[in-house]
């Protein structure tokens, strides 16, 4: 099989994109197979809506009923994701998945998103830079390689609050 991580588009059943992308990556954890299936996408946009004459900025799924996986492509990886609740299959003729190509990944804008080891760990201090807590420090308190998440110990009206933050959302201090 050949060991290089591609991206496959995964079709779901409408409205389970979520879902899908929680259960595969929760699959991934349990079974010990995040060096297989590297990353899942749901694609958003930012949508301006009109309601009421107030302009809101909401995200839109820009492919509804699909999820795209980067993973190495083997009979483990393709069970986990094909037996995966909500999952309707891959997209390509027959079962045979085929995998989009570098210049279709490059459009979509997520190019090896989860390529480089994240470089915070536990105990480490960190600023959040983006996102409700922007602005925030703390103390590194868990670090989900799997989900790129990570969950900061910041003060809060005088106590330590877990918060949970996207790798791309913090930067770290010395």
């Amino acid at each position: 099989m050949n060991e290089e991580a591609k991206w496959y588009i995964v079709h779901t059943y409408s409205g389970y994109e979520n879902k899908v992308k929680a259960n595969i990556e929760k699959s991934v954890e349990n079974r010990g197979i995040e060096h297989l299936i590297l990353d899942v996408q749901v694609p958003l946009e930012d949508v301006v809506e009109d309601k009421d004459g107030v302009e809101k900025i909401v995200k839109r799924k820009v492919f509804p009923g699909y999820v795209i996986i980067n993973m190495i492509m083997n009979d483990e990886s393709w069970y986990v994701v094909r037996n995966t609740r909500g999952v309707t299959g891959f997209v390509g003729p027959g079962s045979k998945p085929v995998p989009l190509m570098p210049e279709e990944v490059e459009k979509l804008g997520f190019t090896n998103i989860r390529m480089q080891n994240i470089e915070i760990g536990v105990g480490d201090h960190v600023s959040i830079k983006q996102g409700p807590m922007e602005g925030f420090s703390g103390r590194v308190a868990e670090v989900n390689e799997a989900t790129r998440k990570i969950t900061v110990m910041v003060s809060m009206f005088g106590r330590e609050t877990p918060v949970e933050v996207e790798h791309s959302q913090v930067t770290l201090l010395d």
